[in-house]
């Protein structure tokens, strides 16, 4: 019986690797195996009757319903014109400088990621709006790719994420088994708020780290990142002062941030009621761009709608998985296999960032978030790692292996979009410096740990 939870776990990613629909094989593989375990004497069918309360439970979760509020938001500002106006007043004010342009993009990638908290919607939207400009300005193919992918994954971390959401969620109730199975009774969870100010300084640590990259790319390399000029940039009015097209691009968007975060990470709202600031406040930005349409508001709504229905779907296959998966022992099974390792803490925490970092080469976040993340999380808790630390560096490995070749999701959202000047090779070893920065990114959380735990300590005691 001990080996039947690993065999699960296998027949998931074969499925998967086939090509069905993630919520539908969690689904029907977990009621497979039990359904033999049944017949053959091997799984107690009482573990099924807790699923109605299960999925209760994640229908009564106030936290999730961030999600949908987070995708409107992102959506909307992504079809209003935002990034684009910001794009181009960046690289105006810029691209003066040789490398400015890469700046530029880096910039704007950051503050798309905390608007939209997507990574294809991010890469997409910089793919298209910045990578024809610096192509055609003579900027190496290969730092343009890279650049793009990087900043687009940084969705991924930047907060509002809605990756740190679900993270947030699944933590919290990792959090709150091992202290059961520890014998400890306490109301004490992991707030979603929590883990956002644990994101900010590793954040802005890996925004510092790539625009040093494109300062040293353009000291030791200038051609490789010519300077643009404002005739070079399209959509720019001639009349319109540097200072007028920043103030218009950047203020607008940095308010809803501003407020979207500050309410969350100061304790004036929660996740959820900071979600529907942002879903409001992106309405309005689009209604004074004059992008509030009935197309607009049509696509936007219909992209929200299909998201946060896969989202939930895979959350409820996820839950019956998870279900099945304890009733045939597994989370035991996990348990003492991390114990037998050697190198302990370490080891344990090695094994787990190296199957996640695999994992994102098949699965997306929401998938190893709702399967894996429950498997491994409450075990790692009982052995003492802290869990707004466990979450930042599962969403920052998550982004590196989204970024890594020849199977990262980034790459293939930019290949969908880029030019037929722009070569598959180029696109893989333009992201090698990126991964390395997000590797070294790991060393220093791993090594200070306080650089994730300082500021929710600061913020929340």
């Amino acid at each position: 019986m001990e080996f039947i939870p690993l065999l699960m776990f296998i027949t998931v990613c074969l499925v998967l690797l086939i090509g069905y629909p993630v919520a539908f094989t969690l689904a029907g593989v977990a009621l497979i195996f039990a359904g033999v375990g049944v017949a053959t004497g091997t799984f107690e069918p009482l573990f099924l009757s807790a699923l109605p309360s299960r999925l209760y439970g994640v229908i009564n979760n106030q936290t999730l319903l961030a999600v949908p509020l987070f995708v409107f938001m992102g959506a909307m500002l992504e079809r209003s014109k935002i990034a684009e106006n910001l794009l181009n007043a960046m690289s105006l004010l810029m691209g003066r400088f040789h490398g400015g342009l890469g700046i530029a993009v880096t910039l704007v990638g950051m503050l798309l990621a905390a608007s939209t908290g997507i990574v294809g919607a991010t890469v997409v939207t910089m793919g298209l709006l910045s990578l024809p400009t610096m192509i055609k300005r003579g900027y190496d193919p290969k730092f343009s790719t890279g650049i793009i992918c990087a900043t687009g994954t940084l969705g991924q971390i930047i907060p509002p994420s809605i990756a740190l959401v679900l993270l947030g969620d699944v933590l919290s109730s990792a959090y709150q088994q091992a202290q059961l199975k520890m014998g400890i009774f306490s109301p004490e969870t992991v707030s979603v708020g929590e883990l956002f100010a644990g994101a900010v300084i590793p954040g802005l640590m890996l925004v510092a780290f790539y625009m040093l990259y494109c300062i040293a790319v353009a000291i030791f390399k200038p051609q490789s990142v010519p300077k643009v000029l404002r005739d070079d940039i399209e959509g720019i009015d001639s009349d319109v002062s540097i200072g007028a097209l920043i103030f218009g691009a950047l203020i607008p968007p940095m308010l809803l941030i501003v407020a979207v975060l500050g309410s969350i990470l100061f304790g004036f709202a929660t996740p959820t009621e900071a979600a529907g600031v942002g879903a409001m406040g992106a309405l309005i930005l689009a209604l004074s761009q004059g992008q509030l349409t009935r197309t607009n508001l049509s696509a936007v709504t219909q992209s929200t709608v299909k998201i946060t229905s896969m989202v939930f779907l895979i959350l409820i296959g996820a839950s019956l998985f998870s279900l099945v998966f304890r009733g045939f022992g597994g989370e035991e099974l996990v348990h003492g296999f991390f114990e037998q390792m050697p190198g302990g803490v370490l080891g344990a925490t090695l094994i787990v960032m190296l199957v996640i970092f695999l994992l994102g080469f098949i699965l997306d976040f929401i998938e190893i978030t709702f399967v894996v993340i429950p498997i491994v999380a409450p075990v790692l808790l009982m052995m003492g790692l802290d869990p707004i630390w466990l979450g930042i560096m599962i969403a920052i490995n998550l982004q590196t292996s989204f970024l890594t070749p020849p199977f990262g999701f980034a790459l293939f959202y930019l290949r969908g979009v880029a030019n037929k000047v722009v070569k598959t090779s180029d696109i893989y070893k333009g992201v090698i410096p990126f991964i390395g920065m997000q590797l070294l990114l790991l060393v220093a959380l791993a090594l200070w740990p306080r650089l994730v735990t300082w500021l929710p300590e600061i913020m929340y005691g």
